[in-house]
């Protein structure tokens, strides 16, 4: 009858409907290792928060194990223009465009994984024109019977379906590990975002230091000058000796000689931060060439407990991410020494004459499962499955190392930042001792109670502590940017979601 499937159509259905549940119960089947969040080692707390004393000074800035509260913590420093920075630096980094794009990467080898939990289907169509050899029994066959010509005709067209049944979670562990892939991504991102809030931070700082530097030194200079005035006019008067000119000149200009390097500094400083901003060299001279103050640091940072750095800080995240990972690779390399079970179908029309694809009877159909069962391969799939048992170790040392580095990368800056304001401190009780005795040996030389040399030193010793100071004033900002850096913070500000599931 017209429309009746054919008995080996059927047969095949009946094959399909009796293997069904089987499947279906396989089918909920995952081998391999699930994934536990690995345990990192942490002390209790940081053993340099309380250990070392705060200089009594209105600057000073103590360090407590409350939560860290700011997100966004350049802002701690009350300076719009380096807040203004560092969002430009966010919306323009190219560094940051890239770690972004290696994400969307991520999350489309993820899709890629995640579309093999579904059947394919493919449409198809076909001619070809053949002839047989006469001199071959099937070429002699069509020769002699009637109705078949030699050469002939043949169309076809149809649909291809195909469906890997996951029986033992080859391709959920594929997602599985692309999921953790995508996740390692957006932790790099994080991780690039926190190098580049250090980074603007850090560059900003110092060309305020720069700044400050040349002030000084310009200051120093004026000074300088007005010496080398009065000696001049002593010796005018026959008081003063060349040898106090001489030496006063070269004072100025030994102070001169500093204000290119100071220049230069500036310069790549402002540079640095184009760079950071995609911008060409230069491009921020006109809205950072005004000298502005070091950007001063809040009286408390808080920084959390030892622990907290776990999920804070992005390189440690992604690295369990990575771990992760690998460990749903050796699940896929496990289902991988297991059978497969693929469904096939195929469906569509062949005649030999193109208006004959319209008949019923033109029809064919292949519907049946392919078992793929692994027997021998000279050992390829154990060798491999070694080989991501290897690499999972490898990822969980990787891990570990990660955690340890990071501790010490906190206590590293917690010790600098501490210490370096009781440097400060000492160079300010220096410059205040080196100004008084500036001001006595210049009364004592023009008192002629004594000799030029003595001022000559005075200008010397005031000068190198002011710059000191305010190349110390610098660092103790510079050393809080590198103590939130450690700390992970930053991120976020500015979070991107992975995506999850199949």
């Amino acid at each position: 009858m017209k429309g009746r499937m054919q008995p080996a159509a059927i047969a095949a259905l009946r094959s399909v409907a009796t293997i069904l549940p089987l499947t279906l119960f396989l089918v909920g089947c995952t081998v391999g290792p699930d994934f536990i969040r690995p345990h990192a080692d942490t002390p209790n707390t940081w053993t340099t928060v309380l250990s070392r004393p705060v200089p009594t000074r209105e600057w000073a800035s103590a360090v407590s194990t409350r939560p860290i509260e700011a997100a966004a913590w350049w802002t701690t420093f009350q300076d719009p223009l380096l807040s203004s920075l560092i969002e430009r630096a966010v919306a323009a980094n190219l560094d940051l465009q890239q770690a972004t794009l290696r994400i969307a990467e991520a999350r489309a080898l993820r899709d890629v994984f995640a579309a093999r939990h579904w059947p394919s289907l493919s449409a198809n169509g076909s001619y070809t024109r053949q002839r047989l050899s006469e001199k071959t029994a099937t070429g002699s066959f069509l020769t002699k019977a009637p109705g078949l010509p030699n050469p002939a005709d043949q169309f076809q067209y149809g649909f291809d379906a195909s469906w890997e049944i996951d029986l033992f979670g080859r391709v959920r562990r594929s997602v599985e590990a692309a999921d953790a892939e995508t996740q390692a991504s957006v932790e790099d991102r994080s991780d690039v975002l926190v190098t580049l809030f250090g980074e603007v931070a850090r560059n900003y700082i110092e060309l305020r230091s720069a700044q400050l530097r040349q002030a000084i030194t310009t200051e120093n200079l004026r000074s300088q000058r007005e010496v080398l005035d009065f000696t001049r006019d002593r010796q005018r008067s026959g008081i003063g000796h060349d040898l106090d000119v001489s030496n006063a000149a070269a004072q100025v200009a030994t102070t001169e000689a500093q204000l290119p390097t100071l220049e230069n500094q500036i310069t790549q400083s402002i540079n640095a931060l184009s760079l950071l901003l995609a911008r060409e060299p230069g491009a921020l001279r006109d809205e950072l060439q005004l000298t502005q103050p070091v950007p001063p640091v809040p009286p408390e940072v808080p920084i959390g407990l030892p622990a907290d750095i776990i999920r804070r800080r992005a390189d440690i995240r992604g690295a369990e991410a990575r771990l992760h990972a690998v460990s749903a690779r050796v699940g896929v390399a496990v289902a991988d020494l297991f059978p497969r079970l693929t469904l096939d179908a195929q469906v569509g029309f062949q005649a030999l004459r193109f208006p004959n694809l319209t008949n019923w009877a033109s029809r064919f159909v292949s519907v049946g499962p392919n078992l793929d069962l692994p027997i021998l391969d000279g050992g390829r799939r154990q060798a491999t499955l070694r080989l991501e048992g290897v690499r999972e170790q490898e990822a969980a040392i990787d891990y570990a190392r990660t955690v340890l580095a990071a501790l010490h990368e906190v206590e590293n800056a917690l010790i600098a930042y501490s210490t370096e304001q009781n440097r400060r401190a000492s160079f300010e009780v220096a410059v205040a001792q080196n100004r008084d005795a500036l001001t006595l040996s210049r009364a004592r030389y023009a008192s002629g109670i004594t000799n030029f040399l003595d001022v000559l030193d005075a200008e010397r010793n005031l000068q190198q502590t002011e710059l000191s100071l305010a190349d110390s004033t610098a660092t103790v900002s510079i050393d809080l940017v590198a103590l939130y850096k450690a700390l992970g913070g930053g991120w976020e500000a500015h979070v991107v979601t992975s995506t999850a599931g199949p």
